[in-house]
């Protein structure tokens, strides 16, 4: 498979680039940094210079041509004012959609977090941060040309990964760590009966591939 990830420096993307390359898939990471570029050839990935919050969406499509999968991985990142939780987390998830359905490509999977929400209310950089990712998961599955799937973590960790998850609609609160996020991903990017699902994602006691084939109704 070709897989093009936006947001390919982030700590779930590079991860999810050295699990794809390593199972032999052709992967491409798109970047808004050109120094960026050896850490996503480390992992196995080709860096792609793009910035999603200032380009078209034809430019965007065009690095999507011949793809078989997009995963939109992308943040502004903790350190982020307000604005860029509009034009990353919201806009350029948005952006990435509407260039995935140009360029054909069918298989969509989102980064998103849980607690999600368009409605979510308060005034904090957090609360702001849930409404953008809740207003982009919204766009995404309002598009019938896409068969998309939202992922949603909980707390993020960076301890190694145990491979046990809880996958399901609703987990409630918890964490989980990066690797095994990574390893879900993974397993979904190729998993295309989980179309149409928003799943969350948390520590657990089931191994990765079982955790995804019981959602996938396998």
């Amino acid at each position: 498979m070709r897989i093009v990830i936006a947001g390919g420096h982030g700590q779930i993307a590079l991860r999810l680039e050295r699990l794809l390359s390593a199972r032999g898939d052709e992967v491409a990471g798109l970047i808004r940094n050109a120094e960026q570029g050896d850490d996503l050839r480390a992992a196995g990935a080709e860096p792609v210079l793009l910035d999603l919050e200032s380009a078209s969406v034809e430019e965007v499509a065009a690095h999507l041509q011949g793809a078989d999968a997009a995963v939109f991985a992308a943040g502004a990142g903790p350190g982020s004012g307000t604005a860029r939780k509009d034009t990353v987390d919201k806009g350029a998830a948005m952006l990435f959609a509407d260039a995935a359905v140009r360029a054909g490509v069918r298989r969509f999977v989102v980064v998103s977090s849980m607690g999600a929400d368009p409605a979510h209310r308060g005034d904090d950089v957090f609360d702001v941060y849930l409404r953008a990712k809740g207003a982009a998961d919204t766009y995404v599955t309002r598009q019938s040309a896409l068969d998309w799937t939202i992922l949603r973590p909980g707390s993020l960790t960076d301890e190694a990964g145990s491979g046990l998850v809880r996958l399901e609609a609703h987990t409630g609160r918890g964490s989980v760590r990066r690797d095994d996020v990574a390893a879900v991903l993974a397993e979904l990017v190729d998993t295309s009966a989980t179309a149409g699902l928003t799943l969350e994602l948390i520590g657990g006691s089931t191994p990765v591939s079982v955790a995804v084939k019981s959602v996938a109704g396998n």
